[in-house]
């Protein structure tokens, strides 16, 4: 069974920055980082392919920079220069596009940025 373990989260001030890690049991064509604020929508935040294209929300753009390690199935999200508006839920997501084919989630890390 896949499985994605999510760890960094925590809480900074605004300005200040957080790495998350999720490292997968696993290879995945798609590795990303997905956010949900309550009663909205899953977003996303920035995905990354096997072969190191990244993909930004514009929200995110030239704060945040994802990196993943193929051999370890682990990608990173840095994140700088955090606002209070990047205070929410971030979730890993893997995506397989082979058989077996995969589309699957972390259970979530807590961000808060404090003013």
């Amino acid at each position: 069974q896949v499985q994605l373990v999510e760890s960094g989260g925590g809480l900074v001030q605004a300005g200040g920055s957080l790495r998350l890690s999720c490292a997968a049991s696993g290879s995945f064509n798609v590795m990303g980082w997905y956010r949900q604020v309550p009663g909205k929508q899953r977003e996303l935040v920035a995905t990354i392919t096997s072969g190191g294209s990244a993909n930004y929300a514009d929200s995110v753009k030239g704060r945040f920079t994802i990196s993943r390690d193929n051999a370890k199935n682990t990608v990173w999200l840095q994140m700088n220069s955090l606002k209070p508006e990047d205070t929410v839920v971030y979730y890993c997501n893997a995506k397989r596009f082979t058989v077996p084919v995969y589309n699957t989630w972390g259970q979530g890390t807590q961000v808060t940025v404090s003013s």
